[in-house]
């Protein structure tokens, strides 16, 4: 099972989250968000990662940024993919992206009714997520009963150490994506938590992969 931190702040977070064993942490850059990074902090903590964290994957998280200067900006910073949120961003968005940096993700919500075809827009993986982005509110897995992915797509959106197994049976996704759930208060992260959420994520992972 496929884990990643999105919304991290610190270098110490970086830590507990790739210590704790997640694959992949997740650094934003929004005007829109409690947990958005200046663009000098964002790279700060892209370089920790890659040198402190072989084999995790940093993850440049932007919904309000224009696809290309963003690209342009994974591209300078040594970020590991970079995921374009939201509905904004579509076909060509992701054209113009992909000619300066190849890595991406695409990150949506049913509620826009995408394409759930991974790779459709040549992104890597898919994340679908709550409606609201990082608000920590669940949404109806059911809906996936006629809009399951297939490959590389990760599951967001209200996840927490205590619902993610349930979440991981229900849905049956390759990966899981946690920012508010392993937060103390808006914005800041609790190490315990996202201890437990890793691990429980990973175990749930292992179960349904029997």
């Amino acid at each position: 099972m496929f884990v990643k931190v999105c919304g991290l702040a610190t270098t110490a977070d970086i830590d507990v989250a790739t210590e704790a064993g997640a694959d992949a942490i997740g650094l934003v850059i929004s005007e829109r968000s409690v947990r958005g990074l200046a663009r000098e902090q964002a790279a700060r903590l892209a370089a920790h990662v890659t040198t402190g964290a072989t084999g995790v994957t940093s993850v440049l998280v932007v919904d309000d940024m224009p696809a290309a200067e963003a690209a342009g900006l994974a591209r300078d910073i040594g970020i590991g993919a970079l995921q374009l949120h939201g509905p904004a961003y579509g076909e060509e968005d992701f054209a113009e992206a992909f000619a300066l940096f190849p890595h991406l993700w695409r990150a949506t919500s049913l509620k826009d009714r995408p394409d759930t075809r991974v790779g459709v827009y040549r992104e890597e993986v898919l994340l679908l997520d709550s409606p609201e982005a990082g608000s920590g509110a669940r949404w109806d897995l059911s809906l996936l009963d006629t809009a399951r992915p297939e490959g590389s797509w990760l599951l967001a959106g209200g996840l927490t150490p205590g619902n993610v197994a349930e979440a991981i049976r229900q849905a049956r996704p390759w990966g899981v994506d946690v920012s508010s759930g392993v937060e103390s208060a808006p914005g800041v992260k609790d190490p315990e938590l996202i201890r437990s959420f890793v691990t429980a994520a990973k175990a749930a992972g292992a179960w349904a992969a029997r």
